[in-house]
């Protein structure tokens, strides 16, 4: 590619993120709406069932955190906020300062502190009533597999396994064993989503007959997880419809409430390429590339300047830039200085897929890599009446009333979700596992195994049907 053509490509890719167009205010859709000004009257009366994050236990649960990064420390940190609930009296990590620093806030034994997973489980007895999954997609298997067969049960970090055939082995080890598996679908959890359905399941809209949802990557988590991160090789993961995208799949799944019959997908790897890469660029940002000041997925203005994704850095606390850019220098880390064009990646940055579901209710779903910011948007168009919302707040409008009415709380001012992230639902997610371990009752659970399972038979149905450019049904 020749700079010019590199310099008006990241110019297009600026341009077209103002997501306009098919997104754009819906008020404009429909004659005599008000435009969405903050004067809407807001949408009273949904029970959430919304309650205290404390655990209804009369004793905590212990549990082994096996993967002590960015997701194993957030469900860890339920311990530190109900002790009475729940005890960290384990942890597993081969980086010795992640497995230190959780082992150190909950004040783990040495002899309980492991190395590879496969030490947790070397004794062959049950050292904790469950096990928290939380390390790479491509090791969830063999240690939940393992876990299930000592008799552990389980918090399973989404997707549950890179493959088919390694999910529907876990799904039928929970049923043999009669184990519990909560899979991290934490978006049925936050009250957003929980919300927009309610409203769907009350009929305020009538009959559902269609609905489009978008995930939209913020353009620098692209590059940083999708490009040059542990989720560029859908070989050695997961797809990046399943390992973005089965929250996703399971909303649509949970929000319809009827089971899905097939999916027809498309997609590509358009832009991370190396036949993209404009002359003279280095193989890492930090080499002394021409283009950093024209390239916005430049590791050192990622990093350095805006400070993002930090945590697989490793800083311990040190956030000078002078300090981050030595770490993008250094061999243990300096994959994420290389340039987004000469990575091993082959994930798509653009994904659409067309679904089906019973009674012919269809869904259109689409994942792009080129946006400002993340935040899913959604449009439920029904018989009686049409919702639109972009993850903050949803609008409802009555075709009959012509009034739109709006769902905007903040999460932050509920006090019942006071430092919860993903909207709310991180937190949400473990005090139900608390609960459903401590009880022995998967009910007590918004997604039992089977249930979690049929987005990721979504998802795989979806990465058949683009590559072989098929209709697929779902099994």
């Amino acid at each position: 590619m020749k700079r010019r053509d590199f310099l008006r490509s990241c110019g297009l890719v600026a341009a077209g993120t103002a997501l306009s167009g098919p997104f754009a205010s819906a008020s404009s859709l429909i004659p005599g709406a008000s435009p969405a000004s903050g004067k809407d009257e807001p949408l009273k009366g949904l029970d959430l069932k919304i309650r205290d994050l404390a655990p209804n236990t009369d004793h905590p649960i212990t549990v082994i955190v096996i993967g002590c990064g960015n997701r194993g420390g957030v469900y860890a940190r339920y311990a530190e906020m109900f002790p009475q609930g729940m005890k960290v009296v384990g942890v597993s990590d081969i980086l010795e300062h992640r497995k230190n620093r959780i082992g150190n806030k909950h004040n783990v034994a040495p002899e309980m502190r492991f190395g590879h997973y496969r030490e947790v489980f070397a004794s062959g007895k049950k050292l904790a009533d469950a096990v928290v999954i939380a390390t790479p997609d491509d090791r969830h298997y063999e240690p939940c597999m393992k876990a299930l067969a000592l008799g552990y049960d389980v918090l399973l970090e989404k997707p549950v396994a890179p493959t088919e055939k390694e999910c529907m082995a876990i799904r039928e080890m929970a049923h043999k064993t009669g184990r519990i598996v909560a899979v991290c679908h934490v978006l049925r959890y936050a009250p957003y989503f929980m919300a927009l359905r309610s409203v769907v399941r009350s009929g305020m809209i009538g009959d559902v007959v269609s609905i489009q949802h978008m995930e939209p990557i913020q353009y620098a988590h692209m590059a940083h997880s999708y490009v040059r991160g542990n989720w560029r090789d859908s070989k050695e993961t997961t797809p990046i419809i399943l390992a973005k995208s089965c929250h996703d799949l399971d909303l649509l799944r949970w929000i319809i409430d009827k089971p899905c019959k097939h999916i027809t997908a498309d997609g590509d790897l358009y832009f991370f390429k190396k036949e993209n890469a404009p002359e003279g660029a280095p193989a890492h940002c930090t080499e002394g590339c021409p283009h950093l000041d024209k390239c916005p997925y430049n590791a050192i203005d990622i990093y350095c300047k805006q400070k993002r994704h930090l945590g697989v850095l490793d800083l311990e606390g040190n956030y000078d830039p002078d300090f981050i850019l030595s770490r993008l220098k250094d061999p243990r880390y300096d994959s994420y200085a290389r340039c987004v064009f000469r990575c091993d990646n082959n994930q798509p940055d653009h994904y659409v897929a067309s679904i089906v579901f019973d009674d012919n209710i269809t869904a259109s779903f689409t994942m792009d890599a080129f946006a400002p910011s993340g935040g899913r948007r959604t449009r439920v168009m029904g018989t009686m009446g049409y919702i639109e919302g972009d993850m903050k707040e949803f609008r409802v409008w009555d075709f009959l009333t012509r009034k739109p009415k709006v769902w905007n709380e903040k999460v932050a001012e509920i006090p019942e979700y006071a430092g919860s992230g993903h909207g709310g639902g991180d937190l949400r997610l473990t005090r139900d596992f608390v609960e459903a371990v401590a009880a022995q009752d998967p009910g007590l659970l918004s997604s039992s195994i089977d249930v979690s399972m049929e987005s990721h038979m979504m998802g795989f149905a979806a990465e058949r049907s683009r590559r072989s450019g098929k209709k697929e049904k779902i099994r």
